[in-house]
């Protein structure tokens, strides 16, 4: 190992947990501290960094720590405004790492905790801010370097991390503040995206899948979505993270191989990963397949490795994590039809067929039967549920959702018809 160059306090809600280093070569490294590993109630950081004396090496640290950063064009961006390389994990963590995914922070050596925040409130955003905010958020994502933020959320999308005050408005979270909610404004070349996704997360719920709860919005004309975070709890007016990690982490699998076709985790994996590593392992693989299930009838292409979490709850038990990122992706027809995660061996629904079923069933360790009757209760509720009329929080304009409403229904169909072919 090369000599150290800088060092990262890793912090696991108010305790410090290990310490995550960069060598002289770049290359980082991640150790345990040493009353962190004494301690049998503290758990380990990643499913993929058991806790153990020796570091964990670069492949490691980019997989389970660099899976925190954003990806692609917003990781581009957000380099480039901070005048580091985006492919620097490090430099990236140091300057982001204050509220990401999860309960980790990462903060450079002597530096504390900053809770100052806790008594009293941030001051929301007027409506002509918060749009105003939409329009930087291209060109400077996560507010990179501006006042002090250091807020990161994986991902290729616009995305940013945010407080919901007491009487509803939207704050920008202050130093070492958790944030409570993320907005996700919509983009431009993607018309009622933001009411898309808001309708297929109502629906997953209408269904009984659980699924990250989020509200359709305007700021001065312009749609966003409101999402709560389910990795935060309020305890006596106080906000606390809970820690969750995608798939792709657990795995040990870099974001750059997040989807199953250029060698990422499938569901094989998945189901393999919450064997392991779930506590009520049973409960957890019943969940999974029926939102690969919901996935598929919906036409969510892009439900890679990191659009399904781990999440260590308030009494330390470890889940599934609600549904998130949802969309169905085929409404646009610049956006591949192929499933991340293959259904079977059907990458998409017109593929799809008996043969499938009995391979994802093989996949996820449970009887083909089963997975043919969820597949039929699955398209029989999301047909019931849209034709009762789903609920949509901010009722977005009809002109919006009925679209989503009608190809829903007209897949959840195909996918029934399919099930009677022999």
């Amino acid at each position: 190992m090369l000599p150290v160059l800088d060092t990262l306090v890793v912090w696991w809600g108010e305790r410090q947990a290990g310490e995550l280093s960069i060598d002289k070569g770049g290359a980082m490294h991640f150790v345990y501290l040493p009353e962190w590993l004494a301690d049998d109630k503290a758990p380990a950081l990643s499913h993929a960094m058991p806790k153990q004396e020796g570091p964990f090496g670069d492949h490691a640290c980019k997989a389970v720590f660099g899976g925190l950063l954003p990806e692609e064009g917003q990781r581009t961006a957000i380099a480039r405004a901070l005048g580091v390389s985006p492919d620097n994990p490090f430099r990236l963590l140091e300057a982001l790492g204050g509220d990401v995914a999860g309960t980790l922070a990462f903060l450079p050596e002597g530096e504390e905790l900053f809770q100052a925040y806790s008594t009293t409130a941030p001051e929301p955003l007027l409506e002509g801010e918060l749009a105003e905010l939409f329009n930087r958020l291209p060109s400077v994502p996560m507010l990179a370097g501006e006042g002090g933020a250091r807020l990161s959320l994986a991902g290729a999308q616009s995305k940013l991390p945010v407080v919901l005050t007491a009487e509803g408005g939207i704050a920008i979270p202050r130093p070492g503040e958790p944030s409570t909610h993320l907005i996700k404004p919509e983009p431009d070349r993607f018309p009622y995206l933001a009411a898309n996704e808001a309708f297929c997360l109502a629906l997953a719920r209408a269904v009984g899948i659980d699924a990250a709860h989020a509200e359709w919005r305007t700021a001065a004309g312009k749609p966003f979505l409101l999402v709560e975070r389910y990795d935060r709890i309020s305890v006596e007016g106080k906000t606390h993270r809970l820690h969750q990690e995608d798939f792709a982490q657990a795995l040990g699998v870099p974001s750059n191989r997040k989807y199953a076709a250029e060698g990422g985790p499938t569901f094989r994996d998945g189901f393999a990963l919450l064997r392991s590593a779930a506590t009520r392992p049973a409960r957890e693989v019943l969940k999974l397949a029926d939102a690969a299930i919901f996935n598929l009838i919906i036409g969510n292409a892009d439900a890679h490795a990191k659009n399904y979490s781990l999440l260590r709850l308030e009494n330390g038990e470890v889940a599934l994590a609600p549904l998130y990122d949802v969309v169905a992706t085929h409404m646009w027809k610049q956006l591949s039809p192929k499933l991340a995660m293959r259904f079977g061996r059907a990458a998409t629904v017109e593929e799809f067929d008996i043969g499938n079923v009995a391979r994802f069933a093989e996949e996820a360790g449970l009887g083909a039967p089963f997975i043919r009757r969820r597949l039929a209760d699955l398209t029989e509720a999301v047909r019931a549920e849209i034709e009762k009329g789903v609920q949509v929080p901010g009722n977005p304009a009809e002109e919006m959702v009925a679209p989503v409403a009608e190809a829903l229904s007209a897949r959840a169909s195909i996918v029934a018809l399919k099930l009677l072919e022999t």
